[in-house]
């Protein structure tokens, strides 16, 4: 195998696992704040429908970006108005906003299917990755490089700053966070719009840069991986990158076992190979009981304030 192939299989990787990351990293915020949010296959929806409508129309991939990213923010206020400002259940308000965003991108993205735009291109000039090693480092898009900071930049947010320890307090005792002075919905609040944010910025990246062109579900489930992905990573910005990187090399296999026509394999097993790594992962940390309920926020997804 030349280093070619290897280093196009590396860039294959980082774009699959980018776009999880990406969701899985504001869901990570949204639950440490004690919210779960299990619409974030609905915002992705949002945030690709929205990103390519803008870009298609505007010609303007930066533009369809930022689109996509205020649509995920606009589908998470729902579900924050629903949960945090009526009351209602959280796990059911999510499952809603997963059919709505099915429903929404299917109904807005009916006259944009089969056109394609013109993807998001490297970051960097041309120039800078001429070597083929050279790729890893300078050849991606924008949204790669930052997915990576933005992981760096949460860790440093939760552990090192007093919001992201006013943050950590309101998930693990919204109570006691109260008492002492600090408001705990307009926080719940804020993190679901972060989370929404993330998780239609990760949805975009599927229509602006992955394939450039519409077609209905594009995310595929992909939200679904974010959410069990939280979970693999102990609600930990470090492992939630090594997990979502793993999981792209999951995905990446895929393409490459298609590409290279393994016959004695069917494509619909190949298709389920990501989804059965994820069922697998939990079943394996729910047997060994190493990571879980332990490690989850200890008011996540409980309303405050309590019935």
């Amino acid at each position: 195998m030349t280093a070619a192939i290897l280093v196009s299989i590396f860039m294959t990787l980082a774009a699959a696992a980018t776009p999880i990351l990406l969701a899985a990293l504001g869901e990570l915020v949204t639950e440490k704040a004690g919210v779960l949010n299990l619409g974030v296959e609905g915002m992705m929806l949002c945030g690709a429908v929205a990103g390519f409508a803008v870009a298609y129309s505007t010609g303007s991939v930066p533009l369809g970006l930022l689109a996509a990213t205020l649509a995920g923010v606009a589908a998470a206020m729902i579900f924050a108005l629903l949960t945090l400002g009526l009351g209602s259940n959280q796990v059911a308000t999510g499952l809603a906003l997963t059919i709505f965003g099915i429903g929404a991108s299917s109904l807005i993205g009916a006259g944009f299917v089969g056109r394609t735009i013109t993807r998001l291109g490297p970051l960097f000039p041309a120039d800078y990755a001429a070597h083929p090693w050279l790729r890893l480092a300078f050849g991606h898009d924008a949204i790669v490089y930052l997915s990576l900071a933005l992981v760096l930049a949460v860790s440093l947010f939760l552990r090192r700053t007093k919001a992201g320890l006013i943050l950590r307090a309101v998930g693990e005792n919204a109570d006691s966070a109260h008492a002492i002075g600090y408001r705990v919905l307009a926080i719940r609040t804020a993190a679901t719009g972060f989370g929404g944010a993330l998780a239609g910025l990760g949805g975009a990246y599927f229509s602006l840069a992955l394939t450039p062109m519409w077609a209905d579900r594009l995310t595929a489930g992909r939200g679904w991986i974010a959410l069990a992905l939280v979970v693999f990573a102990a609600w930990k910005p470090g492992r939630l990158l090594i997990g979502a990187y793993l999981f792209g090399a999951v995905a990446t296999f895929e393409l490459q076992a298609k590409a290279a026509g393994w016959s004695f394999v069917a494509p619909e097993v190949l298709a389920m190979t990501p989804y059965l790594a994820t069922i697998v992962v939990l079943t394996m940390m729910s047997l060994g009981r190493r990571t879980g309920g332990r490690d989850a926020p200890a008011c996540l997804g409980k309303p405050f304030p309590a019935p």
